[in-house]
C-alpha cells in the first residue's frame, strides 16, 4: 500500500461536508436569483462549476481506490463525487424553469405596460 494521503479519521469529512454546504448556499442563490431573473450566467456557470467538482472528485475517489488507499479515503472523495453528480444535474432543469418562468413574467409585465 502507498503511503497515506492524509489521516482518514481526522480529515475524511472536510471534502463532502464543504461540498455539501457550498451546494446548499448554491441552491439558496439560485432559488433567490432565478426567480427574480437576476444573474443567470452566474448561476448556471455556478451550477456547471459544481458538477466539475463532482466528477473530479469521482475521479480521484477511483484514483485513489485502484492505488490502495483506505476506505475512509476513497469514500471520502467518493460520496460527495457521486451526489453532486446526481444531484446537481437534477436540480439544473429546476433552477433553468425558475428563469424561463420570470422570463415571461417580465414579457407579460412589458405588454400590460404597453
Amino acid at each position: 500500500m502507498n503511503e497515506l494521503w492524509f489521516d482518514p479519521s481526522q480529515y475524511a469529512w472536510i471534502p463532502g461536508t464543504a461540498y455539501g454546504t457550498l451546494l446548499g448556499v448554491l441552491g439558496g442563490i439560485s432559488g433567490a436569483l432565478a426567480s427574480q431573473g437576476k444573474a443567470k450566467s452566474f448561476v448556471l456557470g455556478a451550477w456547471c462549476v459544481f458538477i466539475g467538482v463532482a466528477a473530479a472528485f469521482l475521479a480521484v475517489s477511483v484514483i485513489a481506490f485502484f492505488i490502495g488507499q483506505p476506505y475512509g479515503i476513497w469514500y471520502g472523495f467518493g460520496l460527495p463525487g457521486v451526489l453532486g453528480a446526481v444531484l446537481a444535474p437534477a436540480i439544473m432543469p429546476q433552477v433553468l424553469a425558475q428563469y424561463r418562468t420570470a422570463e415571461v413574467r417580465r414579457m407579460q409585465a412589458a405588454d400590460i405596460a404597453g
